[in-house]
């Protein structure tokens, strides 16, 4: 084969090749956050940042989404929205959040999305009822247990549906980077006790935009 012919073939190749990436839709990327609720105002608290106004709400172990509420026993959430001018865009990092509770002198830090995915869950979610082999022959179930064992282990939810539920804990999320303007989303903390002793909260925003604490309860 010629330097010429092998050449033709190579720009042939290429030009295919192109061809082939420009007909290729681009990836969608998928949504990810809350809808931004229409002013500042409609959320519990306000905090003016330089040119932004942060907004939030606290949620407790309630993890709201696009479906059913969502529960997490070991972390508690904090719904925020982030505002500016028509245009407007902000670096957004969920390190840059910490959450006081009950006046405490260490702020919690907030956790990605998927440490909290570990132990999500729907609290309307019910087991399906154990089978009739499982009951005694008393006709009283008791599991299979034997007296003084151990309680069983609380039973898990199909893979599927522990999948869905992540999903839409991931798409709650706020969303992290150069974001246009208004944003809004979740931000996750560790906290594993009851939401009755909570007394008081604060978010702490130390940023590009400034700093700000918001007293949510």
């Amino acid at each position: 084969m010629s330097g010429f012919t092998r050449s033709v073939r190579i720009g042939i190749m290429l030009a295919a090749a192109q061809l082939l990436w420009a007909q290729t839709p681009p990836a969608v990327k998928e949504p990810q956050g809350l809808p931004a609720r229409a002013a500042p105002s409609d959320y519990q608290a306000q905090a003016k940042v330089g040119a932004f106004t942060i907004a939030a709400d606290f949620t407790g172990h309630g993890i709201p989404n696009e479906g059913e509420a969502l529960n997490s026993e070991d972390h508690v959430a904090v719904e925020i929205g982030i505002f500016g001018e028509p245009g407007a865009h902000l670096t957004i990092t969920a390190s840059e959040f910490s959450l006081r509770i009950n006046g405490k002198k260490e702020a919690l830090p907030s956790r990605q999305w998927g440490l909290v995915a570990k132990n999500i869950k729907d609290p309307n979610w019910a087991p399906p009822e154990a089978e009739e082999g499982q009951k005694s022959k008393g006709g009283f179930g008791t599991g299979g247990q034997q007296a003084g064992s151990p309680p069983p282990l609380p039973p898990k939810p199909p893979i599927e549906l522990l999948r869905n539920w992540q999903q839409r804990l991931k798409r709650a999320a706020l969303a992290e980077g150069d974001r246009a303007l208004p944003q809004a989303g979740l931000l996750f903390f560790p906290y594993r006790g009851k939401a009755e002793s909570i007394k008081s909260v604060e978010l702490i925003y130390a940023g590009p935009a400034g700093n700000a604490t918001l007293a949510l309860q």
